[in-house]
């Protein structure tokens, strides 16, 4: 049985891209190790559906870079560190390093010298990601230093997994050999999010089935524009009676939210529901009749393709959307309802329209499906799996490989 070890410097259990993956690989007959963070009064080490996850104790707080290289240095010793101990008794085939940050390929330097090959997954891109967060110029010494750690980190690694056409561009203007990418899309599994599964699971007794119900299902960060969806539908629920907005998640700017709603005198109509386990998700997705994806616009969010849209898609509901680079790459109008990002005024005229063109709705969600199918899990899968095989000497080549694993994203 081939060992894979997988760094991700994040809570392996709140990572759906990384959890995803390592189930596939347990599936796929491989033994899978991971490296991750520990929760507060979370174990040191556990097992999750059959894989083994280690974890350190250190909490994301990230107020500042110099936050933020305190936590990346100390993950990255402990990794360093880590990693040769583990081989000693786990020979690893291969090893992945998922971003942010990417230069944690390098504290795998030990495993490769132990004779691991080395993944490393562009989860993330991590010069738009600080651009986007601290406003750094295109020019600056800072975007500079971070896209020298960029091309120095895909040079090191033996093969580079991206999770968009439009990324895998970027990166190839930046240095990246095409020919040692892939593409592997941040797809939902399916198998978690079906139709069938709106059924049971939490809130059944609060939910008015005559109520219309928007939900957006995430973290609460500004970047992700939830005070602009709540603006939004302060300035249209006049004009949508039944309507009401479903905030599911947590994160930093929960209270800023909450205080928002009330100011907005929205607390009958905008619904806080907090966390909710992940196996509950789909119920609360299932029960909606429109999902809202309002991000804001931004170099790094650009190029985002956030988990949620295709959560949304696979379960049938329509999705308004800020009109941004990546989802206009792989959606067309008649798929999704877009709107103008950090536009509230837009974002209200487009919920309008959902709302009152009922008509309009079965159509996209069937087009949106149809323009979903060749970014499916299952495609995705097999294509991730086919990456690691073939970096662990385990890949069979045919002259006719299957469609399915083949299967290429055209872009529109």
């Amino acid at each position: 049985m081939k060992s894979i070890c997988m760094l991700d410097q994040t809570l392996y259990e709140f990572d759906t891209r990384v959890t995803r993956k390592a189930e596939a690989l347990i599936a796929a007959g491989y033994s899978v190790d991971v490296l991750a963070l520990r929760r507060p009064g979370g174990k040191k080490t556990f097992t999750r559906n059959g894989v083994t996850v280690h974890t350190f104790p250190l909490t994301k707080k990230r107020a500042s870079l110099a936050r933020y290289a305190f936590e990346y240095v100390s993950f990255f010793l402990w990794v360093f560190v880590k990693v040769p101990l583990l081989m000693r008794r786990r020979k690893y085939s291969v090893i992945e390093a998922n971003t942010l940050p990417d230069f944690l390929i390098f504290a795998a330097v030990l495993g490769r010298w132990m004779g691991a090959k080395l993944v490393l997954d562009m989860h993330e891109i991590m010069p738009e990601f600080y651009a986007a967060k601290y406003g750094n110029a295109p020019d600056s010494w800072q975007m500079r230093a971070l896209k020298y750690l960029e091309r120095i980190s895909i040079g090191f690694a033996d093969h580079v997994v991206t999770i968009t056409e439009p990324i895998q561009d970027l990166l190839v203007s930046r240095g990246l050999s095409r020919a040692q990418s892939t593409v592997v899309m941040n797809a939902a599994d399916e198998a978690y999010f079906q139709p069938s599964l709106a059924q049971g699971g939490a809130g059944d007794a609060v939910i008015d089935p005559r109520k219309f119900a928007i939900l957006y299902h995430g973290t609460l960060a500004r970047r992700y524009g939830l005070d602009i969806a709540i603006e939004a539908f302060s300035l249209a629920h006049h004009e949508m009676p039944a309507a009401e907005l479903w905030i599911l998640g947590f994160g930093p700017d929960e209270d800023y939210l909450r205080d928002l709603v009330q100011r907005r005198g929205l607390t009958s109509k905008v619904r806080m529901l907090g966390a909710v386990p992940p196996s509950e998700v789909s119920s609360w997705v299932g029960r909606c009749d429109v999902g809202i994806v309002p991000l804001r616009r931004s170099a790094f969010y650009d190029f985002a393709f956030p988990n949620k849209l295709s959560e949304l898609i696979i379960m049938g509901k329509v999705v308004v959307v800020s009109r941004l680079k990546t989802i206009q790459h792989y959606f067309s109008d008649e798929a999704l309802v877009y709107c103008e990002p950090n536009d509230a005024a837009d974002l209200a005229k487009q919920l309008l329209r959902v709302y009152h063109d009922r008509a309009s709705r079965a159509r996209r969600v069937a087009k949106a499906r149809e323009e979903y199918a060749p970014l499916r899990w299952d495609v995705m899968k097999q294509r991730y799996l086919n990456v690691i095989a073939d970096m662990a000497g385990t890949l069979e080549r045919t002259a006719n490989p299957s469609p399915a694993v083949e299967a290429t994203v055209i872009p529109r």
